[in-house]
C-alpha cells in the first residue's frame, strides 16, 4: 500500500516512525528545509509534485489547524474515489466540517482521528499511548485495517464522535496546554528544593511550549469548547483565591473601604455618605487616589471594598475608572449618587492677580468648562501626574509647598479648611445640581 504525508513537520515526523517500514511513504512538504539530515528508509520518497502525493492510495494531513482548510479547498482537484483521507488534527469537529463540504457528493473516504501524542511524548515509543478514531466517510474495511495497524503498534484506539472528542478535549489537552503556557507567562523555573509535583509541573511546561504558538492559539480556538473552558478555569481561579482572602481583610473586624479620591475629596465625601446611610460603625478608610489603586488593592486582597466615581451628569464617563475596570474582575454592590460643588481655591498670601494655573481632575474640568472659559480664560488648566491626578492629593501638595504657590485648586469645600485655603470662586460646576456617580464594589 502506498501511503502519502502531507506535512513533514514536528507531527508529520512523528506518524512517519509510526508507518515507516511497513509502507511504501511518499512525503510532501513546501519547505524543503524539514528534510534536511532526516534519515528516510528506502520504501520512502520526497516528493515536490502534489500529483504524485495523490496517487498513494491513503493520505495523512499533517497540516496545522489553521490551514487546513485551504489545503482541502487546494487539492480537492485530486480526489479520487480510491483515496482514503485521515486528518491528524487536534479539533476533530472542524475537520469534519471541512470533508465535509469539500467531499460532498463523492465518494472519496475521510476518517478522523487525533494522535493524542507527540514527538516527545512518544520519543521511548508509542506503547500505550492513545489515538482518537472516528470511521467517519470511510468504508468499514478500511477503517478496520487502520484501527488494526494502529493497535498492534501498541497504541489504544477510543472510538469518539467529533463532538465527544472535542468536549473531553477541551478539559484534556486544552487545559494542559493552556496551563504550560500560563507557567510560561508566570515564568516558572526550577529551584534547587523542587518537590515531585514541581518538576512534573516543570515537565508540563517544557512539552507544551515544545509545541509552536499556532498549535496553542488553534488549540483553543478552533475548538468551540475551549472557550468555556478558559471562563470556568478564570472561575475557579477567582473562587480559590477568595477562599484564601480572610472577610474582613484585616484581624480587627473592620471593613476597609480603598477609595479614588484623598482626604477631603469627593469620593470621600461619597463613601461617607454610603456609610451614614447603612449605618455601619466599625470601618477604615484607605485614601488610594486612583481608580486603578482602589481596583489592584481590591484583587490583591489589601482592602474589602472598593469605591471610585464612574460617571456625571455633565462631565459624562470618568475615563480613569472606565480604563482602569476594562483590566480587574470586581462585584458592584451598590451605586452612590451625590451632587457635588466645585470651589476654586488658592494659598492666602498670594494674591488673585498672581495665579497662573488652576489644578484639579480631568473630570472637574469637564463639570465646570463653560464657567472656567467665560470667567478664569487666561488661566491654565492642568491635571496632575500619578496620585496627583487627585484633587485632594493636589490641595495638600499646594499647601506643602510641593506645587508652584500660584497655582490654585479647584474641588470640594472641605479642601480649603483642612489646608488652609482661600475660597476665591464657588458653585462653579456648569450643572448647579451635578450629580455624580460612585460604584462600591468588592471582589
Amino acid at each position: 500500500m502506498k501511503v502519502g504525508i502531507i506535512g513533514f513537520g514536528r507531527f508529520g515526523k512523528t506518524l512517519y516512525r509510526l508507518l515507516a517500514g511497513h509502507f511504501d511513504i511518499v512525503l510532501f512538504d513546501k519547505n524543503r528545509e524539514v528534510f534536511k539530515k532526516y534519515k528516510l528508509d528506502t520504501r520512502t520518497t520526497i516528493s515536490s509534485n502534489l500529483k504524485n502525493i495523490y496517487e498513494s492510495q491513503v493520505i495523512f494531513y499533517c497540516v496545522p489547524i489553521s490551514t487546513f482548510d485551504a489545503v482541502i479547498k487546494k487539492h480537492k482537484k485530486y480526489f479520487r474515489d480510491s483515496h482514503t483521507l485521515i486528518d491528524t488534527l487536534s479539533v476533530k469537529a472542524f475537520p469534519e466540517k471541512i470533508f465535509s463540504q469539500h467531499l460532498k457528493g463523492t465518494k472519496t473516504g475521510a476518517i478522523l482521528t487525533h494522535p493524542m501524542f507527540g514527538p516527545d511524548s512518544s520519543k521511548e515509543g508509542f506503547n500505550n499511548l492513545r489515538i482518537v478514531m472516528n470511521q467517519f466517510k470511510s468504508d468499514r474495511k478500511t477503517y478496520l485495517f487502520w484501527k488494526n495497524y494502529f493497535s498492534a503498534k501498541g497504541l489504544n484506539i477510543v472510538e469518539l464522535t467529533s463532538k465527544e472528542h472535542d468536549k473531553l478535549a477541551a478539559r484534556s489537552q486544552g487545559v494542559t496546554h493552556f496551563i504550560g503556557r500560563l507557567l510560561s507567562e508566570f515564568k516558572f523555573s526550577k529551584t534547587s528544593i523542587d518537590t515531585r509535583g514541581a518538576e512534573e509541573l516543570q515537565k508540563v511546561m517544557e512539552q507544551t511550549c515544545n509545541d509552536s504558538w499556532e498549535l496553542f492559539n488553534s488549540l483553543q480556538n478552533y475548538n468551540q469548547y475551549t472557550k468555556k473552558m478558559r471562563i470556568q478555569l478564570g472561575r475557579a481561579y477567582d473562587r480559590l483565591y477568595n477562599k484564601l482572602l480572610p472577610a474582613p481583610i484585616h484581624k480587627w473586624n473592620y471593613k476597609t473601604f480603598g477609595i479614588q479620591g484623598g482626604i477631603g475629596s469627593f469620593n470621600e465625601q461619597a463613601i461617607l455618605h454610603y456609610l451614614k446611610t447603612t449605618g455601619l460603625n466599625d470601618y477604615k478608610i484607605s485614601y488610594l487616589y486612583t481608580s486603578e489603586n482602589v481596583l489592584k488593592a481590591l484583587y490583591e486582597g489589601s482592602i474589602d471594598y472598593g469605591l471610585f466615581a464612574t460617571h456625571n451628569s455633565i462631565g459624562g464617563i470618568v475615563s480613569e475608572s472606565i480604563k482602569a475596570m476594562s483590566r480587574y474582575k470586581f462585584t458592584i454592590v451598590e451605586e452612590v449618587v451625590i451632587s457635588i460643588q466645585h470651589f476654586l481655591m488658592k494659598r492666602k498670601e498670594i494674591t488673585k492677580d498672581r495665579i497662573r494655573k488652576i489644578m484639579a481632575h480631568s473630570q472637574v474640568f469637564k463639570q465646570c468648562k463653560n464657567t472656567l472659559s467665560r470667567n478664569f480664560p487666561h488661566l491654565i488648566l492642568e491635571s496632575g501626574k500619578g496620585n496627583l491626578v487627585d484633587t485632594a492629593k493636589a490641595a495638600q501638595a499646594l499647601a506643602r509647598d510641593r506645587l508652584p504657590k500660584t497655582t490654585a485648586i479647584l474641588g470640594p469645600k472641605h479642601l480649603s479648611e483642612l489646608y488652609d485655603l482661600e475660597i476665591i470662586a464657588e458653585n462653579l460646576q456648569d450643572d448647579k445640581i451635578n450629580n455624580t456617580s460612585f460604584l462600591l464594589v468588592t471582589r
